[in-house]
């Protein structure tokens, strides 16, 4: 994984060259643009700073400019919130607390078991850091997959994304939702790049995974706190189910996924159908094929 310095004038780079100029405010001034997006003097103009320092910068050299000239530059790169976090992570100049080390190995506390359990009508998940699963409930391990067969090792909804042929298979928009898995780890990242799991994980899926190295090297990231997934689940078919994320009081880096269907719909009747399956077949391990 590249050093943070090259982490930030690559984000600048490609964030600088998805900027419509019109959209900038930037009159016509008669000049060909040889690539797209904004130049370098643009982007120092509209952000207030000299293009050298800009320049300075985007080349990854050891400055740190103030959170007031790092707010100028999201904004003049039209950063949405999400990026222009990501930017303050990169650059170091976050006003958030410094995040407490915890062990590379999380878990949950007894309560946050119990929580899962009390769900057990909706499909819940409980993600930790680098999108590690901490906990599923009967529900969510039969849409998706029974993550604690796995390899506590390999108890990650990114890896298993990308890397279980079932999964692709599972989501009809699983592009979307790779792609989506890509942009929150990339995000996770930036908040802390000495993190020695994160970036195993990340160098293993970047060597297996064609799509993965692809969508990381496009340096997007974007944090999506609902939303929906379609899927064609192998037992109980077509479904949609829409998403909330909450994270848990007293601790920022774990949070509970809670997928819902709408009432009366056929996604509803489908996930209805999949939870008296589950009660009924125990002996199977839920959400996956078998022969």
């Amino acid at each position: 994984m590249a050093s943070p310095n090259r982490e930030l004038a690559d984000f600048l780079k490609r964030a600088r060259a998805q900027c419509d100029p019109a959209r900038a405010g930037l009159p016509p001034d008669g000049r060909v643009r040889r690539v797209p997006g904004l130049r370098r003097e643009e982007v120092a103009r509209l952000a207030g700073v000299s293009a050298d320092y800009y320049a300075r910068l985007e080349q990854g050299r050891r400055i740190t400019p103030s959170p007031a000239v790092v707010e100028a530059i999201g904004h003049a790169l039209g950063l949405d919130a999400a990026s222009q976090a990501h930017l303050n992570d990169l650059i170091g100049t976050t006003t958030a607390p410094a995040r407490r080390r915890t062990p590379s190995v999380q878990r949950l506390r007894p309560g946050l078991h119990q929580l899962l359990e009390c769900l057990d009508g909706s499909p819940a998940l409980i993600l930790g850091r680098r999108t590690d699963v901490l906990g599923a409930n009967r529900m969510a391990k039969a849409l998706f997959t029974d993550f604690d067969a796995m390899p506590p090792g390999e108890r990650n909804y990114a890896r298993w994304l990308f890397l279980d042929q079932d999964a692709r298979a599972l989501f009809i928009d699983w592009e979307i939702q790779a792609r989506a898995a890509v942009e929150n780890l990339r995000l996770d990242a930036g908040r802390d790049s000495g993190d020695q799991a994160t970036q195993e994980l990340i160098a293993e899926l970047r060597e297996r995974s064609d799509d993965f190295d692809h969508w990381w090297q496009q340096h997007r990231v974007h944090q999506r706190t609902h939303g929906s997934k379609r899927l064609l689940h192998p037992l109980v078919g077509q479904l949609t189910v829409e998403y909330e994320t909450l994270t848990l009081p007293g601790d920022s880096e774990t949070a509970l996924f809670l997928y819902t269907t709408e009432a009366a719909s056929a996604s509803r009747q489908a996930l209805d159908l999949l939870a008296s399956w589950t009660l009924s077949s125990p002996q199977h391990r839920p959400g996956q094929r078998h022969p």
